[in-house]
């Protein structure tokens, strides 16, 4: 898979949004600024969410009331279980070596 590193926070931010069910741009940007007071900007989102069909890790789903929600995909859901994963590995890791374990 191509890597996605140069926007992974993004990514992993919008795709742990869509977890729970489809929403279109603008509820993702409020989501992930609720949940985690990050603050994407329309060009970051959208040009994350680009990449990220591309990839197959979201797709379009028709549109609602003018507005185009998105939906993480099987490939989507296993990126971000596997990117989950590796955070968790990493901060055990950090944590245990700060003597926090």
């Amino acid at each position: 898979m191509q890597s996605l590193d140069r926007f992974s926070e993004p990514a992993l931010f919008i795709l742990i949004s869509l977890a729970e069910g489809e929403k279109h741009g603008y509820a993702i940007m409020e989501d992930i600024e609720q949940h985690y007071n990050k603050k994407l900007g329309p060009g970051t989102l959208y040009g994350a969410i680009s990449r990220m069909e591309k990839l197959n890790l979201i797709k379009p789903m028709p549109l609602q009331n003018r507005r185009k929600p998105y939906k993480i995909t099987a490939s989507g859901k296993a990126y971000l279980e596997d990117r989950l994963n590796e955070l968790e590995e990493v901060t055990a890791l950090g944590r245990r070596r700060l003597g926090l374990l």
